[in-house]
């Protein structure tokens, strides 16, 4: 039963080393992932179709200008709310075993809502700070643009590019304001309120987008010129403010529903210290700042915030590189190549790694307090309370092998029969202009950078789960390294040696190389220094089998031998049959592995 006075939450300290830490259902996990999942699926699915129709209104040009669009607004949410999102849910994940009484009965969990909710609206404040940073940053870059350039060249920004701007600043606040419902949604693993959210707005967007650009059409070929109503990028733009709005609607919907119920209100009050809580524990109110925020908590995000821009920096590394090393065309040629090159990593790894990122901080929360405790008692702890103890991280060693197991298979098959499908793919989903414009050989060599895409995800995720505060910072250190060699990687491979957006993929995949072997180094001594072997006799399992490496890289040889290339002009029904032949040739090896 809720207490009737709010109680504050209680700072992220160390539990009682007597407490067995209570891992996280992972059945609730694996449904959560498999929903989110099938979620992505569907809406990507919309998505794609609706792209696809979008592809016949667009050029080469629109759609790299709609891509630094789309940076902007990313990039504004990502500042704004990442290291908060993680913060927050490492703090649930302690404070759902600070909430657990000795009967093993849940007590009220308002405090803690309401010390989430809070803490969202740092979130929509640095939003808005951020959007008019970045916005007056990309308003400076465009007026130096058309400064440098004729109206007539390639590089003269479309029409509406301004207005378009504004609305995403806007579409990025309204995304925000659903921050406060989101957080709290997430820590209760309601799933099922991100799906229906997620839907709405997709479909949405989908729906504005694609209808503005067809409205827009009709209207400029009927008009006496032909070209009465250009309306450039606002179509994205207006798709981006509804997906926005969707998004708001829902989560509100949702969230008003949960805190009615657990009586926690979704605007931002303060916690007040009740000494006479139901569990006995008195806080004290200089753990919160304005007795608003719980301070470890900020202090978390605030370590995390440089790795964050880091980190973003890195993601986004590529559309920064193209933007300053080729033209709009170029960029939208790459654009393309790397959003259906992305498409698996947004359907199936992005979701597997949001709900890992939050298994493994339920289930090893207690982890390095139950560690101090059992140093501190060591003497008086038998063989069995160490076993005990180690259970946690034997499980999340586990269940992390098990991830990148999936995530090595899954790479042979990518591999294998990817790049080869690549130009007929692309050739019958978007038409022989854009294969013939290079994004067929970029997609192809896009295809090998997947994998190494897919074990960042799940290994950062991790990460984030589980370090400290100082681990954190050293992480930092080193992606600002690693960011130095990314910049030296690609200036060498679009300048030097002129690899246009192929040698941009090899620049990414070096940057994620180094960031993956220093994850592993990270998590190899996290299990190391809790007497759980990662790597060790587990190595081999990782890798898979020997016969299905030989079976990936006869198919592969069988491929490109008995597929002949079509021309990126041929017609539909040649892509077809090219697809067709390598479809028969795959089911064999995926019959191996």
């Amino acid at each position: 039963m809720a207490n009737k006075a709010q109680r504050p939450v209680p700072p992220i300290a160390p539990a009682s080393s007597t407490t067995a830490p209570a891992a996280p259902a992972a059945p609730s996990a694996v449904r959560g992932a498999s929903l989110l999942i099938a979620l992505q699926i569907a809406s990507r699915a919309a998505t794609f179709i609706a792209n696809q129709l979008l592809l016949r209104f667009l050029t080469a040009q629109l759609l790299g200008v709609a891509t630094q669009l789309e940076v902007y607004y990313l990039s504004v949410l990502f500042f704004a709310r990442e290291s908060l999102r993680v913060a927050i849910q490492r703090q649930g994940g302690r404070e759902t075993k600070d909430e657990e009484g000795k009967d093993g009965k849940k007590k009220s969990s308002s405090s803690s809502s309401q010390s989430a909710v809070n803490l969202a609206y740092v979130s929509i404040l640095l939003g808005v700070l951020v959007a008019l940073l970045l916005g007056q940053l990309y308003l400076t870059s465009i007026n130096t643009t058309d400064a440098d350039n004729d109206s007539d060249s390639d590089d003269a920004h479309p029409p509406f590019l301004v207005p378009s701007l504004y609305l995403y600043a806007i579409a990025s606040a309204v995304e925000l304001l659903s921050e406060p419902a989101f957080v709290v949604l997430q820590l209760r693993l309601q799933f099922g309120a991100r799906a229906a959210a997620e839907s709405v707005a997709t479909v949405l967007r989908c729906a504005t987008t694609l209808g503005a650009a067809v409205l827009s059409t009709r209207l400029a070929n009927a008009s006496a010129t032909g070209t009465g109503l250009d309306i450039g990028v606002l179509p994205f733009a207006l798709g981006q403010l509804a997906y926005g709005v969707g998004l708001l609607a829902v989560y509100t919907w949702f969230g008003t529903a949960l805190a009615r119920r657990d009586g926690f209100s979704l605007l931002p009050k303060r916690l007040t210290t009740n000494s006479n809580n139901n569990n006995g524990n008195n806080y004290n109110s200089d753990d919160y700042a304005l007795q608003l925020f719980d301070r470890p908590t900020l202090h978390l995000a605030s370590s995390m915030s440089v790795q964050s821009i880091v980190k973003h920096v890195l993601t986004q590394g590529d559309t920064f590189l193209v933007s300053i090393f080729s033209t709009t065309t170029t960029q939208g040629v790459y654009a393309l190549a790397n959003n259906y090159g992305g498409l698996a990593a947004r359907l199936l790894f992005q979701p597997i790694e949001e709900s890992s990122r939050s298994y493994f901080s339920r289930l090893l929360a207690d982890d390095d307090a139950s560690k101090k405790g059992e140093k501190g008692n060591k003497g008086a702890k038998g063989s069995k309370d160490e076993k005990n103890d180690n259970a946690p991280a034997s499980r999340a060693a586990h269940d992390l092998q098990t991830l990148l197991k999936l995530y090595l298979l899954f790479s042979l098959v990518a591999t294998a029969v990817g790049p080869a499908a690549a130009a007929p793919f692309l050739g019958l989903v978007t038409g022989p202009r854009w294969a013939a414009s290079g994004a067929a050989a970029t997609l192809a060599a896009y295809v090998w950078y997947i994998p190494l895409l897919a074990i960042n995800g799940v290994a950062e995720a991790f990460v984030a789960s589980v370090a400290t505060q100082a681990q954190v910072y050293h992480q930092s250190v080193w992606m600002g390294g690693f960011s130095a060699v990314f910049a030296a990687a690609g200036y060498i491979c679009l300048r030097v040696l002129d690899g246009g957006a192929i040698g941009l993929v090899a620049a990414n995949g070096i940057n994620m190389a180094c960031r993956i072997v220093w994850c592993l180094v990270f998590i190899q001594r996290y299990f190391a220094a809790r007497g759980v072997s990662f790597f060790g006799d587990a190595a081999s399992s990782l890798m898979p089998h020997p016969l299905s490496v030989l079976a990936a890289v006869v198919t592969s040889a069988a491929v490109r031998r008995l597929v002949p290339a079509v021309s990126a002009v041929a017609g539909p029904v040649a892509q077809m049959t090219q697809l067709a032949k390598i479809g028969i040739l795959a089911v064999p090896f995926l019959l191996t592995v």
